[in-house]
């Protein structure tokens, strides 16, 4: 059998099938012309009132304002590192004893005051009270939690909480 005799035996199926894929084409074809006509739609409500140099304008605007906020971050971040190296040699631990000096009556009006920076560098601020010959103050400088000078126990009782005490910048 050749290929003659076998169309001619089958056209009739030959026939529906062509007109099968032809329907199936046509409704493709009506749904790609429907999303174009969307596509349009929307293209036009986009473009709709703005010509080309409009768009770029705005566009321009907006890289204009990116280029601003990336300067106002570097700033920020400048600003940022310089009170944080300042924070750095703030005081920023503390440790306080209160103590009666000379075992009178009037309480615990003595006090040493420990304060120092993330170093553990700072002072140590004694205040030592009499009710009979009022009061004193010294001072004694702590560099790397050490002194030059003697401490007395309740001073060193101060430095000790002082540097126990947590950074904040840690």
């Amino acid at each position: 059998m050749d290929l003659i005799e076998l169309i001619e035996q089958n056209h009739v199926y030959i026939i529906m099938g062509a007109a099968g894929l032809v329907v199936i084409l046509i409704i493709m074809m009506i749904i790609l012309l429907v999303k174009q006509h969307k596509l349009n739609n929307k293209y036009k409500n986009f473009m709709k009132g703005s010509s080309g140099k409009t768009l770029e304008k705005v566009i321009e605007e907006r890289f204009t304002e990116i280029d601003n906020l990336k300067n106002d971050s570097s700033k920020l971040h400048k600003e940022l590192d310089h009170i944080k190296e300042n924070l750095l040699t703030t005081y920023q631990k503390i440790g306080i004893v209160k103590y009666d000096a000379f075992m009178e009556m009037g309480g615990k009006l003595s006090f040493a005051l420990a304060l120092l920076d993330k170093n553990n560098d700072g002072i140590i601020l004694n205040s030592v009270h009499s009710s009979r010959e009022g009061c004193y103050t010294f001072l004694k400088e702590i560099i790397k939690g050490q002194s030059f000078l003697e401490l007395s126990n309740e001073e060193k009782d101060a430095l000790n909480e002082a540097i126990k005490s947590n950074s904040f910048m840690e």
